[in-house]
């Protein structure tokens, strides 16, 4: 607008932003007090989420809406990460041990199907485990 003398109209239409957006002045508050709160709240060596804070808040006699503190939460970057993954165990396994005799292992499963008339019927599946090319088939 300065440099070409363009009115705020004219400006808005080429940058494609209509003439109330540029002109509007933000209504919403401040709120510098529950800021520097949240942030001593935050800066405890426990970190918390902003329900966490949000029950502190309240213990401590401020009303503010969840809504509007979890924005502030967010603008000062203070969310906590998630959670880290559950640790796995650490070396080898113990190989299986191959069946010496009858009732040493059992493999359970249920198999589905449906009938030529499209009922659906499930049959439990037990196999023991003593004869290991004979996977396949069901006793």
């Amino acid at each position: 607008m300065t440099e070409k003398n363009y009115n705020q109209r004219r400006a808005g239409a080429l940058a494609g932003i209509d003439p109330r957006v540029y002109r509007r002045r933000s209504t919403m508050p401040i709120d510098a007090e529950l800021r520097t709160r949240l942030k001593e709240l935050s800066g405890e060596p426990r970190r918390f989420g902003y329900h966490r804070l949000h029950l502190l808040l309240g213990r401590q006699g401020w009303t503010v809406n969840l809504k509007k503190l979890y924005r502030i939460y967010r603008e000062a970057g203070q969310t906590v990460g998630k959670r880290g993954v559950r640790k796995r165990a650490i070396g080898t396994r113990a190989p299986i041990a191959i069946p010496q005799g009858s009732n040493q292992r059992w493999s359970l499963n249920f198999v589905s199907d449906s009938l030529s008339d499209g009922r659906r019927f499930r049959v439990l599946c037990v196999i023991d485990g003593l004869q290991p090319g004979l996977s396949g088939l069901y006793r």
